[in-house]
């Protein structure tokens, strides 16, 4: 079977002679005269004016006659109706559809269809590329040129009429003229009103129900009297108002005045102009002077020496930006050649520079002072040196009250551990220690005395107080009986001594502070150069340690249990973190906001802390408030080395290098919502300067408001 293209088949479709048995005879004869007149047109060269018309006429009539041609015979019934069609395949003919061949055959509708076939795809792809996408076919799209530059495109504004109705397609990459519809559509959707050109948004109302009075109402109700008989109480209503109104009780508005339309700009320009309420004038120019008379005196004119300095040096460094010269009289003054820059630098400053409203306030700067109260009205709190307890020879370290406030105790520099009667200073007995005792802590709640002495821990029962107190000590400390060597420390029981001294903890480190637990039973200590090990907690009764960080936590400088909770408080020199012994968790960390923190004390009620810095700082924490400080207090002038709050009374003491214990009165309160009242009410000062060092250690006396502060003069003081 022969293949034919639809090119050929439109060929083979011109060159064959019509049937002129099916057609009739006019127009079987127009067609023969127009093929005719085509084809000895067509031959003819050169074609002139009556060929080219005959040509146009053949034409016209050969493709009429070809889309309209078609054959009805009236006479035979049941025949089948024929309609020419040149580019119909000859039977048994297969057609091969090539690239192009409906090329020539497009569309002229209004709505041409898309050549693009790219889908939803950015343009911007093509950037690179010849083409801009790809047709039905598969063939691509060849990008048009462009317009040229901004002056052809000028050029083409002026020059073209629709230029202003022309929106260019990127994705077809040709240029659309839109039509009047098109407009119209757009104009809609600008003046967001119905882009539905067919659209009537006013169509007639449609009354759903009649108007018309049916012959049977529902209801037939005669009308009442009162709905035709006009009202007496709207006549009296009516009649109030225009008595009135005649009175002159009630008067018309006064019409508003409508200013014009029309105005004078320059109008109000001669009036003088009112200053603003917040006018700020503009500061005045200096005086002139007798440097700046036209005959100034002698003494102000200068010397030749001087005005040759004065020109060499920098305009901007010139103490006067002239200088005085004398004239005879003043027509002989000539124009000062500086006036424009001055006026000009004079404008500047006023236009630059901003001048700001400044109010004056009058107050008493007592105002500005918080009220506090009295510190007469904050009594009870030491005021007076009371005892001095003197025997030690060297700093003095520490010192610590028992539980009933009868006995002290105090150790320092001479290795001695002191044991004193409080109300009377009378030294009851002392202890010598192979090493510098750093620290000393009375047990809570049994007659023990822990002392820090090099590396070693000493446990000693004094025999002091209450007998039975005594004997439950001695029991306690002298069960301990055998030696126990763990990881960090080593326990030693030193048995039925006559110093009183029970057992010893000897560690790897030197021991810097200690500190009891509140029921008595565990201890902490603490060693600065310890790295991981540098806090140790010990179980006195099952004689067991315990290690309670893996990590160094930096220098540790003290280490409190909190009276009441399970929590860990531990102080590095810019951090307190307080940890849960239960859970064995990190529940907070404090930032001091100091350089270096030296010691700290915890409130009876365990919510607040006071901690004392090197660099003459005290920090209050307010724990249920925020991980910040609550207050900064600067009250000494140099390091602070001790502070602690009283068991019972509102007061906390500080002790520093300058050789006074500043006793403050803070009342926490149970409502959450009041803040802690802070006041210092008490300076006290006793002890003498010795090698920069003052007062290294203070501590309160457990039920009365007293204070005992230990100092480096090697001396103890009580206050009353």
């Amino acid at each position: 079977m022969a293949k034919r293209t639809i090119r050929e088949t439109d060929e083979a479709a011109q060159e064959e002679p019509l049937d002129t048995a099916l057609v009739d005879t006019a127009s079987a004869a127009l067609l023969d005269t127009a093929s005719a007149a085509l084809l000895d047109t067509a031959s003819a060269a050169p074609v002139d004016t009556a060929s080219a018309a005959l040509l146009d006429t053949a034409s016209a009539a050969l493709v009429d006659t070809v889309e309209h041609f078609s054959l009805d015979d009236s006479e035979g019934e049941g025949e089948e109706e024929f309609t020419f069609d040149p580019t119909r395949p000859a039977p048994n003919e297969q057609v091969v559809i090539r690239p192009g061949d409906y090329e020539d055959d497009v569309c002229s509708s209004d709505e041409e269809e898309i050549r693009n076939r790219i889908g939803n795809i950015p343009t911007e792809w093509y950037d690179e590329y010849d083409h801009i996408g790809y047709d039905i076919t598969g063939h691509k799209v060849i990008r048009q040129t462009t317009k040229g530059d901004q002056l052809d495109q000028l050029l083409d504004r002026m020059d073209n009429p629709d230029f202003w109705r022309t929106v260019h397609d990127k994705t077809e990459g040709k240029d659309i003229v839109l039509d009047d519809k098109d407009l119209a559509l757009i104009q809609k959707i600008k003046t967001n009103k119905y882009p539905d050109l067919g659209y009537d948004p006013y169509q007639p109302y449609v009354d759903f129900f009649s108007c018309d009075k049916l012959q049977t109402p529902l209801v037939d109700t005669p009308e009442r009297k009162s709905a035709f008989i006009p009202s007496k109480h709207e006549h009296k209503k009516v009649m109030k108002i225009v008595r009135a109104m005649r009175n002159g009780w009630i008067k018309p508005k006064e019409p508003l005045d409508k200013k014009p339309n029309y105005y004078m700009l320059w109008k109000d320009d001669d009036k003088p102009m009112k200053d603003h309420p917040m006018h700020i004038p503009a500061p005045k120019l200096a005086l002139p002077g007798n440097a700046e008379s036209y005959n100034p005196p002698a003494e102000y004119l200068p010397s030749p020496e001087e005005r040759a300095a004065w020109e060499s040096e920098e305009p901007s460094e010139r103490s006067a930006n002239y200088l005085s010269e004398k004239y005879p009289c003043l027509r002989h003054v000539p124009a000062y050649p500086n006036l424009i820059n001055e006026r000009f630098e004079r404008c500047l400053d006023l236009y630059l520079c901003p001048r700001k409203m400044k109010m004056k306030l009058n107050m008493n700067p007592e105002d500005l002072l918080p009220k506090l109260p009295k510190p007469r009205d904050l009594k009870p709190f030491p005021t007076t040196k009371a005892v001095k307890f003197t025997d030690h020879v060297g700093p003095v370290y520490s010192t610590d009250v028992n539980r009933t406030g009868e006995f002290m105790v105090s150790g320092g520099q001479d290795k001695y551990l002191r044991f004193w009667e409080t109300s009377t200073g009378r030294m009851l007995s002392k202890v010598e220690l192979p090493e510098v005792i750093t620290c000393v802590k009375w047990n809570p709640s049994q007659s023990m005395v822990a002392v820090c002495s090099g590396t070693e821990v000493y446990m000693i029962n004094p025999a002091l107080g209450d007998k039975l107190s005594v004997e439950a000590t001695d029991a306690l400390l002298l069960s301990l009986c055998d030696t126990v060597e763990l990881e960090h420390c080593k326990w030693q029981p030193l048995g039925n001594d006559k110093h009183g001294l029970r057992l010893k903890i000897v560690h790897n480190h030197t021991l810097s502070n200690l500190t009891w637990h509140s029921n008595g039973n565990y201890m902490a200590v603490t060693m600065r150069e310890g790295a991981n090990c540098s806090v140790l907690i010990h179980n006195i009764p099952k004689q067991a340690s315990q290690k309670p960080f893996s990590k160094s936590k930096g220098q540790i400088q003290q280490v409190l249990f909190h009276p009441s909770k399970p929590f860990f408080f531990v102080l590095t020199q810019r951090y307190i973190r307080v940890y849960n012994l239960v859970k064995q968790v990190l529940v907070r960390k404090l930032q001091t906001g100091v350089r270096w923190a030296s010691c700290m004390a915890i409130h009876p009620k365990g919510d607040n802390i006071i901690v004392g810095s090197y660099d003459k700082t005290l920090v209050w924490f307010d724990m249920d408030l925020s991980t910040r400080p609550y207050k900064s207090l600067q009250q000494h002038t140099k390091a602070i080395r001790g502070v602690a709050f009283h068991p019972r009374y509102p007061l906390y003491a500080t002790a520093s290098d300058d050789n006074s214990v500043i006793i403050t009165h803070s009342m926490v309160y149970d409502d959450l919502m009041k803040n802690p009242l802070i006041v210092p009410v008490k300076v006290l000062r006793a002890h003498a300067k010795t090698a920069n060092y003052g007062i290294l250690g203070t501590v309160f006396h457990p039920y009365q408001p007293w204070v005992v502060s230990a100092g480096a003069d090697s001396a103890l003081w009580l206050y009353v």
